[in-house]
């Protein structure tokens, strides 16, 4: 049902200064690719399904 582990947008491509997202049941955590020890942000799962609803409506 969830990613176990990292991935970046297919919309990415190639791309090496973009995210990466690990989703789980608590919500996802968010990391910076160039920046992979310095940690990641974790964001509760109300909020990265706000996030997504908002992305894909373009409101963002």
């Amino acid at each position: 049902m969830y990613e176990q582990r990292w991935h970046k947008s297919r919309y990415s491509a190639g791309a090496e200064n973009c995210v990466e997202v690990r989703e789980h049941a608590a919500g996802a955590d968010i990391r910076d690719t160039q920046n992979r020890d310095a940690g990641h942000l974790g964001v509760p799962s109300a909020e990265w399904a706000a996030f997504l609803v908002a992305v894909k409506s373009a409101e963002l």
